[in-house]
């Protein structure tokens, strides 16, 4: 069993596709740790603000079978890959880790080098792991978010009714 750290994000009816993410994702593992869900501004492109947020969930899933599971929730729920990297999207759902492996399939690198680039990732993921050790840079994420550049990516914590039935 593996604990994998998930990064969502939509800029495109946000709320709702985060939601329906969210539902999706309790639906494939059952009880997820979830983090406050962030406003921040787009990166690399001009485009509407996003939410962002990362799932913590156990699973047996393989990577590849994770990814594909993640691009068919994507698919579902309206996104569609023209634009390249930096595009409106109404929803993005990434892999960020694997347990404590390093993992490269398929042009995809485990753990995603998001995490110590990008606020709206790192943040969220610091308040649910922040003592566990990136597998790589054997930091804390408590240790890379003290050290990064926070001037650099602005976001805000939003209230957000995550709409899941606690678990009982």
């Amino acid at each position: 069993m593996a604990r994998v750290w998930i990064s969502l994000g939509s800029n495109i009816d946000r709320e709702r596709n985060i939601r329906a993410a969210l539902r999706d994702l309790q639906a494939q593992f059952g009880h997820l740790l979830i983090s406050r869900v962030y406003e921040s501004e787009a990166v690399g492109f001009s485009g509407d603000a996003f939410y962002n947020l990362v799932v913590g969930a156990d699973t047996e899933l393989p990577v590849a079978e994770l990814v594909q599971l993640f691009r068919t929730i994507e698919s579902t729920h309206g996104r569609t890959r023209e634009g390249g990297s930096f595009a409106p999207r109404t929803l993005d759902i990434d892999l960020l880790t694997y347990g404590d492996r390093i993992v490269d399939l398929d042009g995809m690198h485990l753990p995603r080098d998001e995490i110590t680039r990008y606020a709206f990732v790192l943040l969220p993921l610091t308040e649910l792991a922040g003592d566990s050790r990136h597998p790589e840079l054997g930091q804390t994420y408590n240790e890379i978010w003290q050290g990064f550049d926070r001037d650099s990516q602005r976001l805000w914590p939003v209230p957000f009714d995550t709409g899941l039935t606690p678990d009982l």
